[in-house]
């Protein structure tokens, strides 16, 4: 009897394992826990064989960076992914790994010997805390029984039956009777009460060590396997297989995760971004440089997307936009003379700029402000530079009657109050000032020396007065020399007032051209009619102008729209009438009528035939000068018309028949070669030219122009042949 044949069939895969068939029809064996890859079928264990776990028959997840650590002292970056998996990354050289390097070993090794003791720390600190509350929950309980004794003792005895200490049950069985125990009792219960504290007390401290030195085995047991983790994560190698054909959704994730660990930047093109990644692996996963190329474009959306929103919701965080704005204004203004449209158009499309504020006119009267607090800030440290100056004199010494300042400034030179006055035109020119205070005040006290005997009585007196003058002297000059600066300062801000107007007037017109152009279309409108609507514009009632240059650039404008539908409406003419002579009865005048441009001027058919007349007119002027132009032009014209007056016989007999020379006899022959071109072979030069046809309903005139012209030539001084004479 024959054996049946029974089919093989191959083992199932074991858990987390997925077959798939690659473009060339073998079948590759994928792992979506470890996210390994092979060729060979992968066997069961007895100890693996049975329903896959959730997480390895559930989609697997985009693997994202979870915890970024830098390292101390290198431009590295170790990365932990929500995989699990590690990999270190530099920034700057846009190079990522998933070993460690040797630049970096020794650095990663400290990081992680930190690392691990600031775990112990943390543990030992919780170890620590929760002894502390076990303690304190000890001594709640222990206040908890002496109030219990207090109570029992105050109040009347009562039976213990049960007692319950840290889950331990204690009997106590009373034997004595009501009525002769009672002295008993009362000395049974404090001995009682002793022993169940100390017992208590004992047993908690017994549980508290066997606490403690189960905590401390865990404690070894986690560091001994996270040291056992660490070091099979070194040795563990990136396990890339060496042929798999994988789907074109599985090569794409793996070519994007290839970019997002070389650092790709989005911006770059996909020529300047090849050279990082060209020599990974993962490069030749995608079967084609198209799909290589679309894969990469879609990394770049989606990474510039995350980074710019990652960049707002960075800056959201930092600072609120007024202090943002503010701190423009301290950076970039220095100086009481900068403008507001030069710095606005520095700065505007700056986030810190237009992140704050309504509007530019908020903005602005913020500047403003910051620009009178700026030079009050620096007018009041002008005068304390003064003020400090003079003390410097005054301490120095030197300042004496006579004095070059020159020399005076050797001495002083080193001194912070003498940099602290910028110019040093001032510092001269305060020199001076306080060279004739001094002066002053000696002569005053050379002129007030006393002539009677009184004097030496009222030395002291006089002494404080000179002091006094000489102070007021001194603050007199130094108010001088303040009224002064003033004087120059607003001489400077009124001229920088008038710029500033000159500017904005600028500035202004082009804004209300700007509102003018949005809202007026319409340009058989008058100011009156569409004033009430610009009134609702706020660039209207925002604008400086005055009421004549609103005027002006009101008229101006509507002009502009009435000259641009004129030329609309003349170019429909000259496509209905493309002779001089096509008169206004022949046009389309319904049609012409509904065009946009008479609707818009608003023409009756009246006023459209003064318009076409008035065109036609202007039309026929044209005409006529590019007619006198296509003359000018003509040579052949030109030529025998000038050759037919040669001799005396010319319109203004220009050469004499006795100065031909000796060649007369060409030059005769010429001339009567220049008889038989008549007026018929010139029209068959010039029919062929547009500017002559424009004419052909008027032939008789026509001819009577080019009559004139040939009319108007002159003769030729001499031939070419027959030389001048000296």
């Amino acid at each position: 009897m024959a054996t049946p044949f029974i089919p093989m069939v191959p083992p199932p895969l074991p858990p987390g394992w997925t077959e798939h068939i690659g473009p060339t029809g073998q079948p590759y064996y994928f792992n979506t826990v470890t996210k390994e890859s092979t060729y060979v079928r992968p066997f069961p264990t007895f100890a693996n064989i049975g329903p896959p776990p959730p997480q390895a028959a559930a989609k697997s997840k985009k693997e994202k960076p979870l915890v970024k650590t830098p390292i101390p002292g290198t431009g590295w970056v170790r990365v932990l992914t929500t995989e699990g998996n590690t990999f270190y990354t530099h920034k700057a050289e846009k190079r990522s790994v998933w070993t460690v390097p040797e630049e970096i070993e020794e650095a990663v090794a400290q990081l992680e010997k930190e690392e691990a003791e600031k775990k112990v720390r943390e543990e030992e600190e919780k170890k620590v805390k929760a002894e502390e509350e076990r303690m304190r929950e000890v001594e709640r309980i222990k206040s908890e029984v002496e109030e219990a004794v207090g109570k029992r003792k105050a109040e009347e005895p009562v039976p213990v039956d049960e007692v319950v200490i840290s889950k331990k049950a204690r009997v106590e069985d009373e034997d004595e009777d009501e009525e002769g125990g009672e002295e008993e009792e009362g000395s049974d219960d404090d001995s009682e009460m002793e022993d169940w504290q100390r017992e208590a007390a004992e047993q908690l401290a017994k549980e508290a060590e066997e606490e403690k030195r189960r905590l401390e085995e865990e404690r070894k047991r986690e560091e001994e396997e996270k040291a056992k983790e660490l070091e099979a994560a070194k040795s563990r190698p990136l396990n890339m297989p060496e042929r798999v054909d994988l789907s074109i959704d599985e090569a794409k994730a793996l070519f994007k995760t290839l970019l997002r660990e070389k650092d790709v930047n989005p911006l770059h093109p996909w020529d300047t971004s090849l050279p990082l990644f060209v020599s990974d692996p993962r490069y030749v996963l995608l079967p084609s440089v198209s799909a290589r190329r679309e894969a990469f474009d879609e990394y770049c959306r989606d990474r510039a997307r995350e980074l710019r929103q990652s960049k707002v919701k960075q800056e959201k965080q930092t600072t609120s936009p007024k202090e943002e704005f503010e701190r423009l204004l301290n950076d970039e203004v220095q100086s009481t003379r900068t403008s507001w449209t030069e710095w606005r158009r520095q700065w505007k499309k700056d986030r810190r700029f237009y992140g704050w504020g309504r509007d530019d006119r908020e903005r602005e009267k913020r500047f403003r402000d910051y620009l009178k607090e700026l030079g009050e800030k620096k007018r009041a440290a002008a005068q304390k530079a003064e003020a400090d100056f003079f003390s410097l004199l005054k301490e120095s010494g030197i300042a004496r009657s006579g004095a070059a300042w020159k020399d005076v400034k050797k001495g002083i030179v080193n001194d912070p109050r003498y940099d602290a006055v910028g110019s040093s035109s001032l510092r001269e020119e305060l020199f001076n000032t306080f060279i004739k205070a001094r002066e002053t005040a000696a002569f005053q006290t050379a002129n007030s020396s006393p002539k009677d005997d009184d004097s030496k009585a009222n030395a002291e007196i006089s002494e404080a007065d000179r002091e006094r003058q000489r102070k007021e002297r001194k603050e007199r000059a130094v108010k001088e020399r303040e009224d002064k600066v003033r004087s120059e300062r607003s001489k400077v801000d009124a001229d920088i007032v008038k710029s500033r107007q000159g500017l904005n007037r600028g500035e202004d017109e082009l804004e209300f051209r700007t509102m003018l152009v949005d809202a007026i279309r319409d340009p058989m409108v008058s100011w009156d009619s569409v004033l009430p609507q610009l009134k609702t514009d706020p660039r209207f009632t925002n604008s400086q102008l005055p009421l004549n240059a609103r005027l002006h650039l009101f008229h101006g404008h509507v002009d502009q729209l009435k000259a641009k539908h004129m030329a609309n409406l003349h170019a429909l003419f000259e496509s209905h009438a493309p002779s001089l002579a096509t008169p206004f009865t022949t046009l389309p005048v319904s049609s012409i009528l509904s065009s946009l441009p008479a609707t818009k001027l608003g023409y009756d058919v009246r006023k459209l035939e003064e318009v076409y007349a008035g065109w036609q007119r202007e039309r026929e002027q044209k005409a006529r000068l590019a007619f006198d132009e296509m003359l000018n032009e003509n040579a052949f014209v030109e030529f025998w018309g000038r050759l037919g007056k040669i001799g005396g016989k010319g319109v203004d007999e220009g050469i004499k028949a006795d100065d031909i020379g000796e060649d007369s006899e060409e030059i005769v022959d010429m001339k009567a070669l220049a008889k038989t071109v008549d007026l018929k072979e010139m029209v068959m030069v010039l029919k062929n030219d547009k500017r002559y046809l424009m004419f052909d309903h008027e032939p008789e005139q026509r001819e009577r122009w080019l009559r004139d012209y040939l009319v108007q030539l002159s003769a030729p001084k001499l031939s070419v042949h027959v030389p001048e004479s000296a």
